[in-house]
């Protein structure tokens, strides 16, 4: 991931203009390399290519794989499907965003280390209540458990 810059936002546009591609390639190219979707990506994808600035938020917010907002090193979902909801996902979530010092549950920490997002069925209902970490999927989770899978992502170099 790299910071903002228009000249990397401009090779990804051309290569776009070159293939005639879709929108969701585009965007997901320049998630690809800003880590997110940039609101001044977009708007110069709208003055660039003439597409109308609502049609480019109206694919990037129907999408759940698109981020408007910087995304932490970790993302951490956790599902709040009927199994893990009744199963106490909405504590666990809880409880990360004490450990991380998020205002509210969802969000991403203040260090840029985290981000804890809300899902709403992660396909794993008999494990439940599941956090995928990162491209992980943790199954009965507990507050124990969920203490000490944010003490090992807090260690790693990601």
């Amino acid at each position: 991931m790299e910071s903002f810059n228009k000249t990397s936002l401009n090779t990804i546009i051309q290569a776009h203009k070159k293939q005639n591609g879709s929108l969701v390639s585009l965007l997901q190219d320049i998630q690809d390399t800003f880590g997110y979707l940039p609101r001044e990506a977009l708007q110069h994808v709208n003055t660039v290519l003439d597409i109308p600035l609502s049609k480019l938020f109206s694919i990037a917010t129907f999408y759940n794989a698109f981020n408007l907002e910087p995304q932490g090193k970790n993302t951490l979902s956790v599902c709040l499907g009927t199994a893990c909801h009744v199963k106490g996902g909405e504590n666990l979530i809880a409880m990360m965003g004490r450990a991380l010092g998020l205002d509210n549950s969802e969000g991403t920490s203040a260090d840029g280390k985290f981000t804890i997002k809300k899902v709403r069925c992660l396909g794993c209902c008999s494990m439940a209540p599941v956090v995928k970490a990162n491209d992980d999927i943790h199954g009965s989770m507990t507050q124990t458990k969920t203490a000490n899978l944010l003490k090992k992502l807090k260690k790693s170099k990601r």
